[in-house]
């Protein structure tokens, strides 16, 4: 799938996976050595909710965007520590969140109040 974060007029593509399933989304991008910097892993839920999320078995630090229902993102927890047990949380209640390269948000100048375009 194709998305779009629009940050300040500049549009960013990126090519993700869609965790949909319940056991998709508990896999994640764990195990992965590596992510190119156009990809990434989109996890939506069925309705708004606080999400939390954690590193156990991810090997690469990424960038987790925590989107809410009108696109807008939320929070951003930059660069996750790989293979750590805290848990992430997001600012209030979302519709998805986007993970990329650790890093690859602050590169792209992207922030919270930012728009993720996407066909949900």
């Amino acid at each position: 799938m194709r998305i779009t974060i629009d940050s300040h007029g500049k549009k960013h593509p990126f090519t993700v996976e869609v965790a949909r399933t319940l056991e998709q989304q508990a896999q994640g991008l764990m195990f992965r050595s590596a992510l190119d910097p156009d990809r990434g892993m989109i996890f939506p839920f069925e309705t708004a909710r606080q999400a939390s999320f954690w590193m156990k078995n991810t090997l690469i630090p990424l960038d987790l965007i925590f989107i809410r229902t009108d696109g807008s993102i939320a929070n951003i927890a930059a660069n996750a520590v790989p293979l750590s047990l805290e848990p992430i949380y997001s600012d209030g209640e979302v519709e998805a969140v986007l993970e990329i390269a650790g890093g690859r948000s602050a590169e792209l100048g992207v922030q919270a109040g930012d728009k993720v375009e996407w066909k949900r």
